[in-house]
């Protein structure tokens, strides 16, 4: 098959109506913490039984199209040796994974960050694709603040998600870029609006500096929303049609998708946010989720470390998938939740 066909069937399996993506690519780093809060240990075999268990939950592939996953997750397998990259595509879902070395601090610009890992990508790729990688996930990191975000640091960000993107299409592997602003600060909604419409229409202006086919390109997205310290918080329908705007006004319909990030809301928050877009009428790219916490937390409480609870874990798991599936249509409401 040729590259582009396999970037537009992957593009559009992905963004299946009704469907959604879960984020399971959690570094070591978070898997700890998300483990310590839980009393958990957090060893490879933890880590593997609890990520099984999101795998092959039953009726999953119904709510969530796609999995990101995790360098150690993607060379995992079931109890009965099989590996999940395969169980995935077995449930007709597509396989994502995070190729992005993580944020580090950007040299002269305190309090600022730029992230690392295109050295050696082209490489990491041409394996992860063998190991059955459909499309992959770099995540950049935008705060708001006192001089933030520079547009040092913006520049940095969008050039390295753009190079990133051009060499996943090269290997037949869709990019899904994330330019997550981040929620923590005292910034207002309008404030946000303004940072946000700027970082992705840099971004937009680097993918076609580097040639990269838009059809097949995935943009992961932060909401536009009131800082955690801010004193006036944004009503959910204000959230909606800020976040909206904003996207009409700084990418372009030819993009293959919008998936969002959840960035510190709780479960109910995003997916509310999420029903309210799609509730304002059809859009040119379809608008849906790529939630991990937001998700996951209820399904983690639940299993706790012990194998006895994956059933009732799964069950959590599946409920808020197909909550957010449902808002992924402008179908969601309250009611449903019980």
């Amino acid at each position: 098959m040729e590259i582009i066909d396999q970037l537009l069937e992957t593009t559009h399996k992905m963004m299946t109506p009704g469907k959604g993506i879960l984020a399971i690519d959690e570094s070591m780093g978070t898997c700890q913490k998300r483990f310590d809060a839980l009393g958990v240990e957090c060893t490879e075999e933890a880590r593997r039984e609890y990520r099984g268990l999101l795998v092959s939950c039953p009726q999953i592939e119904e709510a969530v199209s796609g999995m990101i996953l995790f360098d150690e997750t993607i060379r995992q397998s079931t109890d009965d040796g099989k590996r999940f990259a395969d169980v995935l595509k077995e449930k007709g879902m597509v396989v994502g994974i995070k190729v992005d070395m993580g944020a580090k601090e950007m040299a002269l610009s305190e309090g600022e960050k730029v992230t690392s890992g295109l050295d050696g990508l082209r490489e990491r790729l041409v394996e992860y694709k063998q190991l059955g990688a459909q499309f992959a996930k770099w995540r950049a990191v935008i705060s708001i603040g006192d001089g933030m975000p520079s547009d040092a640091c913006i520049k940095a960000n969008v050039h390295a998600l753009a190079r990133y993107a051009a060499l996943c299409q090269e290997q037949g592997i869709v990019p899904m870029v994330e330019p997550e602003v981040l929620i923590d600060g005292e910034h207002t909604l309008e404030e946000c609006y303004s940072v946000t419409e700027h970082v992705l229409k840099c971004l937009m202006w680097e993918l076609h500096q580097q040639r990269v086919m838009l059809e097949g390109c995935i943009l992961k997205t932060s909401m536009v929303i009131s800082g955690k310290g801010c004193a006036t918080q944004a009503t959910p329908d204000q959230v909606a049609v800020a976040t909206v705007d904003c996207l009409y006004n700084a990418i372009t319909p030819a993009l293959g998708g919008v998936v969002f990030l959840s960035g510190g809301q709780t479960e109910l928050q995003s997916t509310t946010h999420l029903d309210k877009m799609n509730k304002l009428g059809n859009h040119p790219w379809g608008l849906t989720f790529s939630y991990g916490r937001a998700i996951q937390q209820p399904c983690l409480n639940a299993w706790n470390g012990k194998t006895e609870n994956i059933s009732a874990a799964q069950a959590q798991l599946l409920k808020r998938a197909q909550m957010n599936g449902l808002a992924s249509l402008g179908q969601w409401s309250e009611d449903k939740e019980a």
